[in-house]
């Protein structure tokens, strides 16, 4: 007889993040998705149907499933992001419930930074309004492969059909020119539980998928062995004790791809190419790691490798440079201006760097291009040239969000610039930002 931890490690996982605007109900969605599917303890129900009657309100509130921060229920607004856990026998989840105020879309790109599905609500009474945009197109700047579109509080408009079409094709248009690849449409009421965990009997006009039964079938296809293999390296290991006196190792998680004993391999950014001679993982040897394992590869040269660098197939290695050029979002208070030294941290290696150009601002409204801003404020998006100290071999973030992502960050005090994304903007074809030229005094 198969037990239920069999079934949960047959099932897939899916990461998936919510987005939208202020009160459109996304904590009362994730609540209504917990709580019809069974994944909510019973001490949590309790608790939060003592805190709903404390508050006047006879019906249990279910965002305070996800609203768990202090601040959250007494303004009924989400601050943090909220993540939650839970499994049908189909599918395990791991779900970022995100904040819907624009000064809190930096958690946005942090929770979907890791989804492969991203839920953006709209209030169906409101429709499309600029905070949707900002989160389509966060999603389709992060590159994640799935959105769902959930026209919430349909039961507010009688759940007319026109109301649900004419959001969702507004949204698909612009979505879709961003280069999302799929966007699905559900109508929903998160209160009412309607097209959330069961279909609704309001809406017999609409055929598809509830939010749960998408959700369950959707196809996760990202697949990092599939990608080009990568390996940071975070620490070398030199015991030089009497037992290993010669044993010499790099130890990190493999970002992605697949990593075998014999192939040979380059180190960045110094270009110098060896074998792997071993592979160690759990304490003992293998003959083939992949990603996200967390090994410690042994090579057949003795190369000067330390933390930061790269480890990739010498035939499939990724050019350094010192020349970035890339689309962030900025999530810090304070602006980041065209001179500004930053520092640049990619994968385990965090360099210097300075901001030698910001040729462009995304406006949200119709994608175009605000040229020259000389600075982006908190949740800009626009187009960095950024040179750096010393070389960094990254990828093309269309080619790998683990290793085409990077961080700006204030040498002054540690706090997070921007989030960066390396190569081009959007799927869709965007503009090409040419490098900027070398200043004369230039002292790096």
């Amino acid at each position: 007889m198969t037990t239920t931890a069999e079934q949960l490690s047959a099932t897939t996982l899916l990461r998936f993040a919510t987005a939208g605007s202020v009160d459109d109900g996304k904590s009362t969605l994730v609540g209504r998705l917990l709580h019809d599917s069974k994944s909510v303890l019973t001490d949590q129900l309790e608790a939060v149907e003592q805190a709903s009657l404390n508050r006047g309100q006879e019906a249990p509130d279910l965002a305070l499933l996800t609203d768990g921060l202090r601040a959250e229920r007494e303004q009924g607004i989400t601050i943090d992001v909220a993540y939650r856990y839970f499994a049908t026998t189909r599918r395990r989840f791991i779900l970022a419930d995100t904040p819907g105020h624009v000064q809190y879309t930096r958690n946005m790109v942090t929770g979907a930074s890791t989804a492969e599905l991203a839920v953006v609500l709209v209030d169906a009474r409101n429709g499309v309004v600029e905070q949707t945009r900002r989160h389509a197109a966060v999603a389709a700047l992060l590159r994640v492969p799935h959105v769902v579109l959930a026209v919430n509080k349909m039961d507010l408009v009688d759940y007319a059909e026109p109301v649900f079409a004419s959001i969702a094709e507004e949204f698909t248009a612009y979505a879709a020119s961003l280069g999302v690849p799929e966007i699905t449409a559900i109508p929903i009421s998160a209160l009412a539980g309607d097209n959330v965990v069961e279909p609704s009997a309001h809406m017999d006009w609409y055929g598809g998928p509830t939010v749960l039964e998408h959700l369950e079938t959707v196809p996760v296809s990202h697949d990092l062995t599939a990608c080009h293999a990568r390996f940071p390296v975070q620490y070398v290991i030199r015991p030089q004790s009497a037992e290993h006196p010669d044993y010499r190792g790099y130890a990190g998680q493999i970002a992605a791809g697949v990593f075998r004993v014999g192939e040979s391999v380059a180190v960045l950014p110094s270009g110098r190419t060896t074998t792997i001679t071993g592979i160690d993982a759990l304490g003992e040897s293998v003959d083939i790691a992949w990603a996200p394992q967390s090994v410690t590869l042994r090579l057949a040269d003795d190369i000067d490798i330390s933390r930061g660098d790269l480890i990739a197939p010498a035939g499939d290695a990724p050019p350094a440079t010192q020349d970035v050029e890339a689309t962030v979002c900025h999530v810090a208070d304070q602006p980041l201006s065209v001179g500004q030294r930053v520092l640049l941290k990619h994968t385990t290696r965090t360099v210097k760097a300075i901001v030698k150009d910001i040729p462009s601002r995304l406006t949200l409204d119709d994608l175009s291009q605000h040229p020259a801003p000389g600075q982006l404020v908190a949740n800009d998006i626009g187009r960095v040239v950024v040179r750096t100290a010393e070389p960094l071999a990254l990828d093309a973030y269309e080619d790998s969000r683990r290793t085409g992502s990077f961080l700006l960050i204030d040498p002054a005090d540690g706090t997070t610039l921007s989030a960066g994304m390396a190569g081009a903007a959007f799927a869709a074809a965007a503009e090409a930002v040419g490098a900027a030229d070398d200043d004369a005094d230039w002292d790096f």
